[in-house]
């Protein structure tokens, strides 16, 4: 009986002193958030007041919250819309600079300044030239002239009558040569405009048999000898050509200055329209060349 006794009283001070441990902490615990919040909403009150006395402060303060804010919502829009891809770098027409020869780099960099486009989509867009120009045995300036005059570097150039892309080749009359690059959407490839426009470009000087009657083939002049789109090509090319063999050339010269190579024509008389079948097409006959709404 004893013992029972015993337990029982130890059981109860086990129990009183747990009741004891737990009040502490429960009043611990109420004392220091109470005394938080007071401290709290004491250094907000403080805040609100100063604010309302520095217009400057509270300016600042309100930039600074917005800012916050806005990175916090783009984070969040970035989080759901935008998914990474690393490998999108495939997709990029570029190259870099100082990988190109010394030749190719000064051109890149004249042509970059001239004509505001980047120097790294530029870069390839050379290097594809000076490829492409030693297999079809065609001056590779020759062709970086013409894409100058033809689209200023725009992949995604169109002209009214339809010629499309850096070399401004008509794709629904050259659809044919757009099959090796996967259909007609490729005329808006860079690289695969570059080189159908080229091949047009190798034809008609074969079919002309000179590079000015092949630009006129290649500008699909019918009802004009053209002249006007050679001068303007060959200019250019004289300027780029410099460029390449290291000699000073302004980005952009009087008319005046530049000595473009008449159409051949026979001496004596007036210069011959070809027969509007033996022309290349890069535009329909009777239709403005897309040249002529590239601006100079």
């Amino acid at each position: 009986m004893n013992n029972l006794n015993r337990q029982t009283s130890a059981y109860g001070r086990l129990l009183a002193s747990s009741k004891t441990a737990l009040a502490d902490a429960y009043r611990g615990f109420y004392d220091i958030t109470h005394n938080s919040l007071a401290l709290l909403g004491t250094v907000l009150a403080v805040a609100v007041v100063v604010l309302g006395f520095r217009a400057d402060l509270r300016a600042s303060a309100e930039e600074q919250l917005l800012g916050w804010l806005l990175q916090r919502q783009e984070a969040a829009a970035t989080e759901l819309v935008v998914e990474a891809e690393p490998t999108a770098v495939d997709r990029v027409t570029a190259a870099d600079l100082s990988a190109l020869p010394e030749q190719q780099a000064k051109v890149t960099q004249w042509l970059s300044r001239k004509y505001r486009v980047a120097p790294e989509p530029l870069a390839a867009l050379v290097t594809e030239a000076y490829a492409v120009g030693e297999k079809a045995r065609l001056d590779p300036t020759l062709i970086l002239a013409v894409m100058a005059v033809e689209s200023r570097f725009n992949p995604f150039a169109q002209s009214p009558v339809g010629a499309q892309g850096l070399m401004q080749v008509l794709t629904k009359v050259h659809t044919d040569k757009y099959e090796d690059f996967g259909g007609h959407l490729a005329a808006f490839d860079p690289v695969s405009n570059l080189r159908v426009g080229a091949q047009v470009l190798q034809d008609a000087i074969r079919r002309a048999g000179s590079v000015e009657g092949g630009l006129r083939l290649y500008v699909g002049a019918v009802t004009t000898d053209g002249g006007w789109y050679i001068d303007r090509v060959l200019a250019e090319h004289a300027r780029i050509q410099g460029v390449a063999l290291g000699r000073p050339v302004p980005r952009s010269a009087p008319a005046a200055a530049a000595q473009p190579i008449p159409v051949k024509q026979t001496e004596g008389q007036p210069a011959r329209p070809l027969p509007a079948a033996d022309i290349e097409a890069v535009v329909p006959t009777g239709s403005p060349s897309p040249a002529a709404v590239i601006p100079s």
